[in-house]
């Protein structure tokens, strides 16, 4: 048995739609920035839940702004 808690694996928006709007710099999968995907693993809890707080209405703007880059 080892004495080495589990880690709880890290929540993720990620829907695996990875496609960046040019014009907004967003992912239109997730809605978060190239900057926020590459940290994503090293933000801790707190700025992780800030960024997701965050995505519904990026997603919302993004999807106003450019609706033919969404396939739904």
């Amino acid at each position: 048995m080892s004495d080495t808690p589990h880690s709880a694996p890290i929540p993720s928006p990620c829907i695996k739609v990875c496609v960046v709007d040019p014009l907004s710099s967003l992912c239109i999968g997730c809605g978060r920035t190239m900057q926020e995907i590459g940290g994503w693993l090293g933000y801790g809890p707190e700025r992780r839940a800030a960024i997701m707080a965050a995505l519904p209405e990026r997603l919302a703007r993004l999807r106003a702004q450019n609706p033919d880059a969404f396939s739904d």
